[in-house]
Parts: C-alpha cells; sequence; structure tokens
C-alpha cells in the first residue's frame, strides 16, 4: 500500500475463545465478521462497511503456557521488514516473530519495544490501490495510544523506527501527553503511565456513534467498564473497557449521537489523570 509506512494497517485481536469474541464485538462495535476458508490456521475478520479492519486469532498452545494475555496488537506498515525488525533489536527491543511470510499476502514480525509494548510489523507484497477512508468513521480505528514506561524514551525509540514526529502536548502537574505523527497527519499520543497500569501498553480506540449505548453493550455482553465515559475537546467522549475475555481497548464516540470528532479537535487531549485513573 502506497504510503503506509509509519501507519497503522492492521489490527488483531489474539484471544483464548475465538466465537465468544467474535459475538462480543460484531455487538459492541456493529462489526460483521467472516471466517477464511481453509486451508491454513483457523482466522476471522472483522468488517465495517464491506471493508476488513481486524482478524481475530486463537492464542496457541506455546503462547497460552507463556502466560500471553488476550490482547489487540497493532500492525505498522513498513518499506522492508527485514531491515526495520533488524533496527528494532539494534535500538534495544525484542523481537519475538522473526519476519515471516503469510502466503503471498503480506510480510509481518511481532516485536516488543525496549519498554516491552508489543506491537508488529507489517508490508503488503501485493497492495491493492489505496483508497482514502475516514478514521473517525464509526467502526473504524481512530486513535492509537501508548502508555509507556517513560513517555520520552518510548517517542525517540519509534522515531528512530518509523518516523513519528512530535506534534502538540498537554502538561501537567501529572505528566504530559504527547501527540505524535506520521507523514504529517496526526494518528496518537503517548503518555507515561500512571503506577496503577502494571506494564506498558497500546490501547486502540473503536470508534462508536453513542458513547453511552457502547458502554452498555460491553456491560451487557460481559465485558467491563475500567473509565469513562471522559469528555475530550472536540465534543467526543472516550471510555477504557475490558471485553469477556480480558483484552483491553477503548471506545470513542459522542452523546447524542453527533458524528465522532476526535480527529477534529483544536486543543489536546483531557489530562492524563482525568482519562486513566484505574
Amino acid at each position: 500500500m502506497v504510503g503506509s509506512h509509519g501507519r497503522f494497517v492492521w489490527y488483531e485481536l489474539i484471544t483464548t475463545d475465538v466465537a465468544a469474541a467474535k459475538a462480543f464485538y460484531t455487538k459492541v462495535i456493529g462489526w460483521g465478521a467472516w471466517d477464511a476458508p481453509p486451508p491454513g490456521s483457523p482466522y476471522t475478520f472483522f468488517t465495517v462497511g464491506g471493508d476488513t479492519v481486524g482478524g481475530l486469532i486463537e492464542l496457541t498452545e506455546d503462547e497460552r503456557t507463556k502466560n500471553i494475555q488476550p490482547s489487540w496488537l497493532g500492525y505498522v506498515g513498513v518499506n522492508d521488514v527485514d531491515d526495520a525488525a533488524h533496527r528494532i533489536k539494534r535500538l534495544g527491543g525484542a523481537v519475538h516473530v522473526p519476519p515471516t511470510n503469510i502466503a503471498d499476502i503480506s510480510r509481518f514480525s511481532v516485536f516488543s519495544d525496549p519498554q516491552a509494548a508489543r506491537l508488529a510489523l507489517l508490508k503488503w507484497l501485493n497492495p491493492g490501490p489505496e483508497r482514502a477512508v475516514d478514521p473517525g468513521a464509526p467502526g473504524r480505528i481512530g486513535w492509537h495510544e501508548l502508555l509507556a514506561a517513560d513517555r520520552e524514551t518510548a517517542l525517540a525509540f519509534y522515531t528512530e523506527l518509523f518516523g513519528w514526529q512530535k506534534a502538540d502536548s498537554d502538561t501537567d502537574a501529572t505528566g504530559t501527553y504527547q501527540l505524535f505523527s506520521a507523514a504529517g497527519d496526526i494518528i496518537g499520543g503517548m503518555l507515561t503511565k500512571p503506577q496503577a497500569i502494571p506494564a506498558p501498553l497500546w490501547l486502540y480506540y473503536f470508534n462508536v456513534s453513542d458513547i453511552d449505548a457502547a458502554a452498555q453493550r460491553v456491560r451487557t455482553e460481559g465485558g467491563q467498564i475500567l473509565a469513562g465515559p471522559v469528555e475530550i475537546p472536540g465534543g467526543s467522549w472516550i471510555v477504557l473497557c475490558i471485553d469477556s475475555q480480558g483484552a483491553k481497548f477503548a471506545l470513542e464516540g459522542t452523546r447524542g449521537r453527533k458524528p465522532v470528532g476526535y480527529f477534529k479537535r483544536t486543543a489536546s487531549p483531557s489530562k492524563p489523570e482525568q482519562r486513566w485513573s484505574w
């Protein structure tokens, strides 16, 4: 895909119960879902408006023995997976899955940054024509947030790896919320995590039309609300959630079914301690 370097291009839920996770997200977010036909390992695709937005796969026995928990994994596009994996090691990160081809579809690698937050690299082998997608549309993943052990050193790592750049920031007595951009577009934020959060992690925000209705669906379908709703500049509200198998994610939307406006705000996000006090 042209212009995908440094941008999030895929999202994958790794979980303990595929059927339950499929039911949860189709009801909570409104995604469609279809199972990839054999041969190959079982894999489910999530869709919105006919487009695939992510995948769903079951934890392997090896992953379970290593006590890997259900979680969302973001894939960042790169021009050369092998070169990026080499640089990750040089920069102090760890490569968990070496560069690997998936048939003639893609080449990928899974890694952790030097603070142990997990991400993946991806390069489409036969990319189709790039199509404009509104990242603020319902059902899309509209925001990417890193809760780091140290925000500044984390951004330095990703700047070297992906070319991400600092954008606006919001600083108060509790710390700084730093926005970052890829190719000039703001795509996420980073903060030094509160002590209550046990380990660094990437958090993905799923857009919904009505934040209160979506939060209620989370509870109805067996998930939990950890924090929120919290209002952010631009008229949106955010909620931190755990799905029915324990994977963390966030919702972002408005009250009164107004269009989501997370990417159209003119001010920086709400203060870190207001966002997450879990």
